[in-house]
C-alpha cells in the first residue's frame, strides 16, 4: 500500500489542535480567531515541542481557499444595494484612512531609521485593514447585525478596491523607481470597467440561470453550483490581474440579489468555517519568537501606531462622511489591525528586492499582535463612546450634530445635478457593455473566424455579428434617459445649464460612434467602402429600428426583474425616502427561541423591539399581515420592518443558538413491561380504549401477541383475551398484579 501524501497528516494536526485550543478559548469566553492563531503557533516551525507541519505550500493553498470563502460569504450578506447605500461613507472613510495612515507609516519608518522604500511600503501596509479578521470577530462576538457593522463592511470593500490599485502602483514604483500616474489611471479605469461588466452580465444571466434550474435543484446541487460560480469568478479576477478575494466578493454580491441567497449562505457556512480556520492557523504558524525578541521595539511601535492611530483615522473619516459620533467610534475601533493584504504588499516588495527581508516577519508579528487586540477594541467601542462623549464641550457636540445633519441634507440635489448623475451612470453602464462586446469580438470571435473562414467573408460575418450585438446598447447610449422636453426645460430654466447638458449628450453620441468606428477598424482588411456602407446601415437600424428598441427594452426589463428579485419577495417595497431609517429583512425562528408557541399579541414585538411583523413564511406558504392570534412556530421566517439596530436585537432573540451543540439526556427513563392475560385478569373482554393503561398508569400498549401472532401498535378496538401477551411502556413503576382480580 502506497504512503499517504503529507497533506493528510498536516490537516489532522491542524484541525485537531485548532479544535482543542478553540474549545479552551470558548470556555474562557475568548474570540475563536485568537484560538486559531495560538493553535497555529503551537504547530508552526518555531515551536519545537509539538508536531510540526511538513508541507507549508499545501497549507498556504488551503488558507487562500479560506480567504475566498470568507469573502464569498461577506458578499452574500453585503448586497449591491447595501453597498450603494453606504458607498459614500465607505469611499470617504477609506480615502481618509489611506492618506492619514500612509503619512503616519512614512513618519514612523523614518523615525525608526528605515530606508525610503521601506517607509513607502510600510505606509501602504498600514493603510489596509484585515477584512477576514474583522468578519470573524463580528461572528464570534455576534455583532454582525448591529447597525454600525454595515458602515464597516462598506469601508472594507472600498479598502479592498484601493488595495488592488496599491499593488499596481507599488509594482510600477518597484520596477521603474518612480511614480507612473498613467499606469495607475489605466488600472483604475480597468477596475471600474470590469466591475460594471461583472455586475451587469452577472445580474442578467445568473438569476435567470438559477430560476431555470430551481425546479431540478437540491441543496447539494445548489452548493455545487454556487461554489463553482464563486471559483469561476475568482479565476476570472486572477486572470485579469485582480485580487482573488475581490472576485469572490463580487460573485457573492451578485448571488445576494437572488432568492437563493439565504440558502446558499447557510450551506456554505461549514465550508467557510473549515477553510477559514485553516487560514487563521496558517497566520499563527508565521509567529517567530526570535523575530519578536530581536525586533521587539519596531514591532511594538508599529503595533501601537496601528491600534491607536489607525482607529483614530478611521473614526475621523467616518465623522467626515456625516455619521454620528457613536457610529464613528464603534466603527473606527474595528480598524485596529492589518492583515492579508499587508502580507501581499510585503511579499511584493520582497519579490522585487526593494525592501529589507526583515520587514516581512515584522509585519506578520504586528498583524498577530493587532489581531489579538481586535476583538477587545471592537467591544471597547461603545464603552469608550459612553465615557468620552458626555465630557466633550457642548459647542463641539453641536458642531458635530450640525455637520452630520448638513451632510445628510446634501443628498437633496437640484435638477441639473440629478440629470448629470443619471447621464454619467448611463455612460458608464452602456459604455462598459459596448466595451465588453468589442473585447469579446476581437479576442474570441475574430481569431475563431480567421481560423475557420479567413478573408472577406469571415471579417464580414464578424463585423455584422458584433454590430448587431452592439445595436440595442448603442441605441440605449444615444436615446435612453434623454427626454427632449426635460432637456428643453433644463436649458430654459437653469442658467448656464447648457455648459453641462450639451457636452454630456455629445459625449454619449461620441462614445456610441466610437465603438462602431473601432470595431470597423479591427475588421478593416476588407473593402473599406463596403464596410462604411454596412456600418451606416446598421447604425441607422440601431437608431430607428423598433425591433432593436424592443430587444433592448426586453433586456432591461429582465435585468431589473433579476436585480429586484430578492426584494420582490417582501410584501411591499420601502420608499426611498424611508430607506435611510428603515429596513425590511427576514428572520428565522429557531427551535430555541423563547417566543415559540406564543401569540403575536402576547409577544409585544413593537413595544419590546420597535419592529413590526409584516409577513410570515411557514411551510412554503406566505401569511401577509398576520393576525394577533397567530402563534410563533419553529422554522417560521418572519419578514420584519424596522431600524437596522432594532432588527439586529430582534434577530439575536429569534435566531438563538444552543448553549451546547449536543445534549446528554442520561439513561433511558421509560420502562417496558410484558404482561400475560391470566384467567383472573381484569382485562379479559375489555377493549383497549376502556382499559386503564393511559388514564391510570400513563402507559402505552405497543404490541399484543395472540396465538403466536403479533399485532403491533393495536388500535383502540382491540379486545384483550385470555392467553394474550401484552407489551406496554410507561415512565412510572407499574405493578403487574394490578391487572389481576385477585
Amino acid at each position: 500500500m502506497s504512503s499517504l501524501p503529507p497533506i493528510f497528516l498536516d490537516l489532522a494536526i491542524i484541525l485537531i489542535t485548532a479544535g482543542i485550543i478553540t474549545v479552551i478559548f470558548k470556555w474562557l469566553k475568548q474570540p475563536l480567531v485568537l484560538g486559531y492563531i495560538v493553535a497555529g503557533f503551537f504547530i508552526g516551525p518555531y515551536f519545537p515541542w509539538f508536531p510540526a507541519i511538513t508541507d507549508d505550500s499545501n497549507i498556504h493553498l488551503w488558507s487562500d481557499i479560506g480567504i475566498v470563502f470568507l469573502m464569498f460569504a461577506l458578499g452574500l450578506e453585503f448586497s449591491i444595494k447595501k453597498l450603494k447605500k453606504v458607498g459614500g461613507t465607505g469611499a470617504i472613510t477609506a480615502l481618509t484612512e489611506l492618506l492619514l495612515m500612509f503619512l503616519i507609516g512614512n513618519i514612523v519608518g523614518h523615525i525608526l531609521g528605515w530606508p525610503r522604500m521601506d517607509c513607502i511600503f510600510l505606509g501602504c501596509m498600514l493603510s489596509i485593514s484585515s477584512t477576514t479578521i474583522i468578519i470573524k470577530s463580528f461572528d464570534d462576538l455576534k455583532l454582525r447585525q448591529q447597525r454600525f457593522t454595515s458602515t464597516v463592511f462598506g469601508v472594507l470593500v472600498v479598502e479592498d478596491l484601493i488595495a488592488v490599485l496599491l499593488l499596481v502602483l507599488l509594482s510600477t514604483i518597484s520596477v521603474s523607481a518612480h511614480f507612473d500616474g498613467k499606469e495607475l489611471g489605466l488600472s483604475l479605469v480597468k477596475l471600474v470597467f470590469m466591475l460594471i461588466v461583472w455586475f451587469v452580465f452577472g445580474i442578467f444571466f445568473i438569476p435567470t440561470f438559477l430560476r431555470w434550474m430551481r425546479r431540478h435543484m437540491t441543496e447539494e446541487t445548489l452548493c455545487i453550483v454556487a461554489v463553482g460560480l464563486c471559483f469561476g469568478m475568482v479565476w476570472l479576477a486572477g486572470a485579469l490581474g485582480f485580487s482573488t478575494a475581490l472576485g469572490a466578493f463580487v460573485m457573492g454580491a451578485i448571488l445576494a440579489e437572488t432568492i437563493e441567497a439565504d440558502t446558499i449562505h447557510r450551506i456554505i457556512t461549514p465550508l467557510k468555517n473549515l477553510f477559514g480556520a485553516v487560514f487563521f492557523v496558517s497566520v499563527g504558524m508565521l509567529v517567530d519568537p526570535k523575530i519578536l525578541a530581536e525586533y521587539i521595539v519596531p514591532i511594538l511601535v508599529i503595533a501601537l501606531t496601528v491600534i491607536l492611530l489607525k482607529s483614530a483615522s478611521a473614526t475621523t473619516g467616518i465623522v467626515l462622511s456625516g455619521k454620528s459620533m457613536k457610529t464613528a467610534i464603534q466603527s473606527g475601533f474595528c480598524f485596529c489591525q492589518i492583515g492579508e493584504f499587508s502580507f501581499i504588499i510585503a511579499g511584493l516588495g520582497l519579490s522585487f528586492k526593494v525592501i529589507r527581508p526583515e520587514l516581512y516577519p515584522i509585519i506578520v508579528s504586528v498583524s498577530i499582535v493587532t489581531t489579538f487586540v481586535t476583538p477587545y477594541m471592537i467591544k471597547a467601542g461603545l464603552p469608550f463612546y459612553n465615557f468620552v462623549y458626555p465630557k466633550l464641550p457642548t459647542k463641539f457636540k453641536e458642531a458635530l450634530e450640525n455637520y452630520s445633519n448638513s451632510a445628510k441634507g446634501a443628498g437633496r440635489e437640484i435638477s441639473v445635478q440629478r440629470f448629470l448623475r443619471k447621464q454619467l451612470w448611463s455612460i458608464l453602464i452602456y459604455g462598459a457593455i459596448l466595451g465588453a462586446i468589442y473585447l469579446l469580438s476581437i479576442t474570441l470571435l475574430k481569431p475563431l473566424l480567421n481560423a475557420k473562414l479567413p478573408g472577406f467573408w469571415g471579417n464580414l460575418i464578424g463585423l455584422s455579428a458584433t454590430l448587431v450585438l452592439m445595436s440595442p446598447f448603442a441605441w440605449a447610449m444615444v436615446v435612453k434617459n434623454v427626454s427632449k422636453e426635460r432637456i428643453r426645460k433644463l436649458l430654459k430654466v437653469y442658467q448656464y445649464s447648457q455648459a453641462v447638458v450639451i457636452p454630456v449628450l455629445l459625449l454619449r453620441y461620441f462614445i456610441a460612434l466610437l465603438f462602431v468606428g473601432i470595431t470597423i477598424g479591427r475588421y478593416a482588411n476588407m473593402a473599406s467602402g463596403f464596410i462604411v456602407v454596412l456600418a451606416i446601415v446598421i447604425v441607422a437600424l440601431v437608431l430607428y429600428s423598433r425591433r432593436a428598441i424592443g430587444f433592448y427594452q426586453h433586456i432591461e426589463k429582465q435585468f431589473v426583474s433579476n436585480f429586484n428579485q430578492r426584494q420582490n419577495q417582501n410584501s411591499f417595497k420601502i420608499p426611498e425616502t424611508l430607506e435611510q431609517n428603515f429596513s425590511m429583512e427576514r428572520v428565522l425562528v429557531t427551535q430555541y427561541c423563547k417566543y415559540i408557541g406564543k401569540k403575536l399579541s402576547d409577544c409585544c414585538f413593537r413595544q419590546v423591539y420597535g419592529i413590526n411583523i409584516v409577513a410570515v413564511e411557514r411551510g412554503g406558504d406566505i401569511i401577509n399581515l398576520p393576525g394577533r392570534d397567530l402563534q410563533i412556530m419553529p422554522m417560521d421566517k418572519l419578514t420584519v420592518i424596522g431600524g437596522e439596530e432594532e432588527i439586529g436585537r430582534f434577530r439575536m432573540d429569534m435566531e438563538v443558538e444552543p448553549d451546547m451543540l449536543i445534549h446528554d439526556h442520561g439513561d433511558n427513563n421509560i420502562n417496558i413491561y410484558r404482561y400475560e392475560v391470566t384467567p383472573t385478569s381484569n382485562l379479559i373482554g375489555v377493549e383497549l380504549r376502556h382499559s386503564d393503561f393511559q388514564s391510570k398508569y400513563k402507559a402505552m400498549v405497543i404490541a399484543v401477541e395472540h396465538n403466536g401472532a403479533y399485532k403491533l401498535n393495536p388500535d383502540a378496538n382491540t379486545v384483550f383475551q385470555q392467553g394474550d401477551t401484552v407489551w406496554f411502556v410507561s415512565p412510572e413503576e407499574v405493578s403487574l398484579s394490578a391487572f389481576s382480580n385477585g
